[in-house]
């Protein structure tokens, strides 16, 4: 089942980072060229208008691939992938919150907490290829390595890749509702 699951997160990890990559291209070509800013529009304005619903479902698959991983296939979580945790987990009920509220405006406190949780993803990635060093987990004496790979898809994708993945794109739907949605209040 583990490798059923990794494969699945895999793929949509890979479809979350063509979207990151596709909506930041969108953004750049918008901020660049008037012209290109009527034709994508009308993504924009879906993305925008609909920000805190794709962030939701984002945030809720990682929520559930982290509770997989260390619940039903057994992986110890280290203290870095605790710290995601705690980025992510709250957002579930705040975006709920938000979504069946209406109110656009948690953006901001979403995007904080995304980029927090992406930077520490982010560092946590690096230390897993080994392009940077730190100290490991195992060495406070509670936790697992975080160097230790628990999963490798398509030769790059680990769990704080997913979790990297996850936070940008929910960081990238809260800066688009930003800056579409809100000035027109």
């Amino acid at each position: 089942m583990a490798t059923l699951v990794n494969q699945i997160l895999g793929l949509l990890t890979i479809a979350g980072d063509i979207v990151v990559v596709g909506l930041v291209v969108l953004l750049v070509l918008q901020g660049v060229n008037e012209r290109a800013s009527h034709q994508t529009g009308a993504i924009s304005n879906l993305v925008a208008n609909n920000a805190i619903l794709f962030s939701l479902i984002v945030v809720v698959l990682a929520t559930a691939g982290s509770l997989f991983y260390s619940e039903i296939a057994g992986y110890e979580p280290c203290k870095l992938c605790w710290f995601q945790r705690i980025f992510m987990y709250p957002q579930v009920v705040l975006l709920s919150l938000a979504l069946w509220k209406r109110d656009s405006n948690i953006s901001l406190y979403s995007l904080w907490l995304s980029g927090i949780g992406a930077v520490i993803a982010g560092y946590h990635y690096l230390l897993q290829i080994g392009v940077t060093s730190g100290v490991p987990c195992a060495a406070v004496g509670y936790s697992a390595s975080c160097s230790q790979r628990f999963v490798l898809q398509h030769g790059y994708i680990t769990i704080p890749m997913m979790a990297f993945t996850a936070f940008l794109m929910i960081a990238v739907f809260m800066v688009i509702q930003r800056k579409i949605v809100l000035p027109k209040r």
